[in-house]
């Protein structure tokens, strides 16, 4: 056989040997997470009704918060769609109204705002959410923020989404409702890309809002990750854009939980940030937030971040305490986070993400 047969040949049989461990990899890996599956039957049915932390213990009335979501269908000219993120009203919202406050929803433009909804990320309260004729009302009716008296909140929260971006920095009835509310020391929130309301307030002294403040909000580093042309298609990276107004960043682990707390003001890093940023301005509001059935995402979340700052043994310890107590875990959050690193070529974070998840299926 010529050498060049002999190259083919072994060549050949090396991909086979590839493609039939990476397939055998694949089954593997899928079995890992199928765990989580039964936790998913019927949850498209929720209501809220079905929710014991809405039904249990109610609360007395405590006013009203504003809950402010873009307009905005589309990145710039990219023509790529955007608007508001789901996951990040819905959880907040019920939050609000679990501690006794009334939440409504406005808009720059009113009416029905867009809206993206990630099947990946839909838990029990978000179909809850969507299931809720009344929460439903007020989204597809959104008030126009021209209309919106700040003296009627106790409150402002900027869901975040994309959209926000285009929609939120200049919009003068947004600087207005901010400057009230946080000069009148009631609490300012926002999570992800909602901080870009923020960017351009100036309060009645003539200073910004964010000098010296401590906040949060998506970074660059997860911007890029999703878009890697995202300086071209934002009119600025938020990041950068609240630096630039005077703040002091607080920056969490890739994609996971992180809320900042400046007094009143209050800013969660991405959609993972949500509960605790919503539990956090209940708090603000001067009130200990309601008990809340923590969620599998939650407790997955909490792991990641043990892992991130005290290492595998640590992560095993809290994963392996979780599992025998019975508390859910969201198998298919760290099979995610698992890829991004191996993503980002951190091959010995993938390694040891795939570890805690085999690990969690032995003792299943």
């Amino acid at each position: 056989m010529s050498r060049t047969k002999k190259i083919i040949k072994w060549s050949a049989i090396t991909i086979v040997i590839l493609v039939l461990s990476l397939t055998v990899f694949g089954y593997w890996f899928m079995g890992l997470i199928v765990a989580d599956k039964p936790m998913y039957e019927g949850i498209t049915k929720t209501v809220p009704s079905d929710l014991t932390y809405l039904t249990n213990d109610s609360v007395e009335y405590r006013g009203k918060i504003l809950a402010v979501v873009t307009s905005t269908a589309e990145m710039g000219t990219s023509g790529k769609s955007t608007g508001y993120e789901l996951t990040e009203l819905s959880r907040a919202y019920y939050v609000f109204v679990a501690n006794g406050f009334e939440v409504e929803v406005a808009s720059p433009l009113g009416g029905q705002p867009p809206v993206v909804i990630d099947d990946d990320d839909v838990g029990r309260y978000d179909y809850a959410f969507m299931n809720d004729p009344d929460a439903q009302y007020k989204v597809n009716n959104t008030l126009a923020l021209a209309d919106i008296n700040p003296s009627d909140y106790e409150a402002v929260y900027f869901v975040g989404g994309k959209g926000a971006m285009y929609d939120f920095p200049d919009n003068a009835s947004i600087k207005k409702l901010v400057r009230e509310l946080y000069e009148n020391n009631k609490v300012v929130g926002a999570v992800c890309h909602g901080p870009a309301a923020l960017v351009n307030v100036t309060l009645s002294d003539g200073k910004a809002l964010l000098a010296n403040k401590t906040v949060s909000s998506f970074t660059n580093e997860e911007e890029l990750f999703l878009i890697p042309d995202a300086p071209e298609i934002f009119p600025f990276m938020l990041q950068n854009k609240l630096i630039e107004s005077g703040a002091s960043f607080q920056e969490g682990y890739l994609y996971l939980e992180n809320v900042a707390t400046d007094g009143k003001l209050i800013t969660g890093q991405n959609p993972w940030s949500t509960w605790a940023l919503a539990e956090s301005m209940i708090k603000a509001l001067g009130h200990n937030p309601k008990p809340r059935p923590i969620t599998a995402e939650e407790n997955s979340v909490a792991i990641l971040n043990l892992y991130a700052q005290s290492g595998y043994d640590q992560a095993k310890l809290l994963l392996e305490q979780n599992l025998s107590e019975g508390t859910p875990i969201h198998r298919e959050l760290l099979a995610v986070h698992s890829i991004v690193s191996t993503m980002q070529w951190e091959f010995a974070t993938s390694i040891d993400l795939i570890r805690l998840l085999a690990y969690a299926k032995t003792i299943e």
